[in-house]
Parts: C-alpha cells; sequence; structure tokens
C-alpha cells in the first residue's frame, strides 16, 4: 500500500495520509480513538527456527535446558593423597592487657557508653574456649547451553559444514581455582541464518504510537480541527490530525530485534561457570557467646588441604569436626559431580579463639567476650550507656 505524505500550509509536513482518512472539514469531527493497531507478530521464536544440532537436541531458547552432566573420564580419576601432618591444635589464651585493650577500643567506639568499665573495672576471671571452624570448598565447573540470536551483519555462517564439538569439548580458558567466574561462548559449526521472526523478515514493524498511520489526533484540537467556535487549529492547520512523532510519519520503524537487517544469525551458546561451593562447620562451644557471632571473624589457620579430591579428616581431637569433615566430603563429591566437573577441593580448620571475661565494676559483676583474630568484643550488658542506646 503506498502512503503520501499530507502537506499543509508553509509546506509542512503532517505525516502519512492514512488510508480513507479524509480533512476534518470534508468529514466532521476526528475520532478520538487511533486506528486499530497493526498486528505485530509474534515475539518469541517458533521452535521451527532452530536447527536439530547432533548432540544439542535438548536446547532450548532463552534456557531452560540445565546443566549439562560431565561425559565419564577417559582415565581413572586420581586417587585423593593423604593430607598434611597436622599440628597441635591448642593455642595459648590472650593476655589480660589485650582483652583490657580490646574493651577500651570496644567502648570508645561506642558514642553512647562511657569508658568507666572498660578502663577502670577489675578483671576478676578470663576463660579461654578453643572453637574450631571446619570449611570445605569444592571448586566446580559447570556448563549449560541455550540457542540465541543476533542481527546478521555478514558474520560467519558454518552449521552442518562439520558435526559440531560436545559441550565439554569446547575449550574454555583456564579458571583460577576458588575463584567464581563465567565465559559465555559460541559454539562452533552452529551458526544459521534465518529470517526474523518478529519483523517476518521486513526488517521494520508497525508504529505503536500510531498504529501503523503515521498520524495521529492532534492534541491541541482533540481531532476537531477547531480551537474555539470558527477558529481554525493552528497546531494542525485544522486537520485534526499531526505528524506522528515516534516515527517521523512513516507509520513503521526499525525492527528492535534484527535491527532493520531482516535476518538473524542463530547460533547455541555455550555458557561455562566455575563456581566456589563452600560450607562451614563451626563447633558448639559453652561459652555463652552466641555462634553467629564468630561468621564475621577470621581465626588462626591450623591445616589445610588442597587436592583434586581431600580425603576426610583423621586424627583430629574433636569427633564432632571429624564427623562433619566426613559428612561434608561425601556429600560434596556426590552432590557435586552429578551437574558438574569437580576440578579441585580444600578444606581448612581455624581455631577461633573465645575468650571469656569476668570483670567487676561499682560492685556488680560483669561479662564481656574477646574473640578472633581482630580482637573483636561483645559485651551485651555493658553497664554504662546512655537512654538512647540500643542494646
Amino acid at each position: 500500500m503506498e502512503y503520501q505524505p499530507i502537506v499543509g500550509e508553509g509546506n509542512l509536513t503532517y505525516g502519512m495520509a492514512n488510508p480513507g482518512y479524509m480533512p476534518a472539514a470534508e468529514r466532521g469531527p476526528a475520532l478520538l480513538a487511533p486506528p486499530a493497531a497493526a498486528p505485530q507478530g509474534p515475539s518469541a521464536p517458533p521452535a521451527s527456527m532452530f536447527d536439530s544440532m547432533p548432540g544439542y537436541e535438548g536446547t532450548l531458547a532463552g534456557g531452560g535446558g540445565g546443566f549439562l552432566p560431565p561425559p565419564m573420564p577417559a582415565f581413572p580419576v586420581p586417587q585423593p593423597e593423604p593430607g598434611p601432618a597436622q599440628p597441635s591444635w591448642n593455642i595459648p589464651s590472650i593476655s589480660e592487657d589485650t582483652a583490657r585493650g580490646a574493651f577500651v577500643l570496644f567502648a570508645s567506639s561506642k558514642c553512647c557508653y562511657n569508658s568507666g568499665p572498660a578502663k577502670d573495672g577489675v578483671i576478676t576471671r578470663m576463660d579461654a574456649f578453643n572453637t574450631y571452624r571446619y570449611r570445605l570448598e569444592t571448586f566446580t565447573e559447570s556448563r549449560s547451553t541455550e540457542w540465541s540470536h543476533e542481527p546478521y551483519r555478514d558474520q560467519p555462517v558454518d552449521a552442518f559444514a562439520q558435526p559440531p564439538p560436545g559441550p565439554w569439548d569446547v575449550p574454555a580458558k583456564a579458571p583460577t581455582f576458588f575463584v567464581d567466574d563465567q565465559q559465555i561462548m559460541k559454539v562452533p559449526y552452529t551458526s544459521s541464518t534465518k529470517p526474523c521472526h518478529v519483523c517476518v523478515g521486513m526488517g521494520r514493524r508497525p508504529c505503536k504510537e500510531c498504529a501503523g498511520a503515521g498520524n495521529k489526533v492532534c492534541w491541541v484540537c482533540n481531532g476537531s480541527g477547531f480551537r474555539h467556535g470558527d477558529d481554525r487549529c493552528l497546531h494542525c492547520s485544522g486537520r485534526g490530525r499531526e505528524n506522528c512523532n515516534r516515527c517521523q510519519g512513516k507509520g513503521s520503524m526499525q525492527c528492535e530485534t534484527c535491527h532493520g537487517q531482516q535476518q538473524l544469525l542463530v547460533y547455541i551458546n555455550l555458557t561455562v561457570k566455575w563456581t566456589n561451593n563452600s560450607e562451614n562447620y563451626v563447633v558448639e562451644q559453652s561459652s555463652g557467646l552466641q555462634a553467629e557471632h564468630l561468621s564475621k571473624v577470621s581465626g588462626k589457620e591450623l591445616f589445610r588441604d588442597t587436592q583434586y579430591l581431600v580425603y576426610p579428616l583423621v586424627g583430629f581431637p574433636d569427633p564432632t569436626v571429624v564427623n562433619a569433615a566426613q559428612r561434608l566430603v561425601h556429600d560434596h563429591q556426590g552432590k557435586y559431580s552429578r551437574t558438574s566437573r569437580i576440578l579441585q577441593q580444600r578444606q581448612t580448620i581455624e581455631l577461633i579463639p573465645v575468650t571469656k571475661v569476668t570483670y567487676s565494676w561499682k560492685g556488680k559483676s560483669h561479662i564481656y567476650f574477646v574473640y578472633g583474630n581482630e580482637f573483636t568484643v561483645n559485651a551485651d550488658d555493658y553497664p554504662a550507656t546512655c537512654c538512647c542506646t540500643v542494646m
């Protein structure tokens, strides 16, 4: 259908003529509703748009196919080696001067805390509690595929030139162990061209603002062509319609999917993800300090074992840590090997020092805790705070 521009006085353009449209003077007041919207076409790619690639039959557009299980290893899986020699597990408790210094810093950091109890309180007892944190890290690689597309601009087309490599045969960059990362790449020999499914290969789509008409009801006169009485609307020169600014009066706009290229390059995207799966176990300690505080501090590392697959701990003095290590090692190796490839494991033991300090101030007994390498202090019952302090 051929559209002709509407030209007003002074060669002003008011958009492309709408089929069946007459000037307001001839047809009376213009309708306020825009013309019926032209069909916009499908938004999701049809399944027929994607070729059947050997080894990638379950690949979907936008993902959804799930992670691809790794193939069986061609060579025997290396057996874990015994861990390093385990040191003495005990650490001397902190000194009274260290405990008091940490308490003074704690009080001075609180704007509503009087420093009297920290500076003048008399320490009457210090109890050390050895608290262990076991951490198991399993570094894995997982792969997933999805059909993707982009505007075709003479990119190489290689589909069916030869069979594509399997998802786990596509080379990826060397990862840094125990650091999360991701790489996305096109699978070789899966790229082909298809007509754009959104604009049906036209490169343009009807303008949504004017429903493809190229012009719309004048917002000044509401399509009547007149402002007051017989005064002709100067904005639209009495025509009741104005040029559509969004499409510049063309009635259509460049397709946002193919960018006007009419064709799409369709290919399979491979996403390689490296994930450090970490899990901690902290031994219950009887000091009275709540366990969630320990997650915010570091401890002294006593033991580290890094290899392809680690052995569970043996010979550790706390049986709860031994049991937790055996459970976590078994769970990790079973769970992550089903959907990903285990590249490396690391297990560590930290001793988090916790010292319970009892002190006297103004004839009453109070306690505070000093814990972690940072000498962090917790004092929920600090006895000298102003009324604005939230305990």
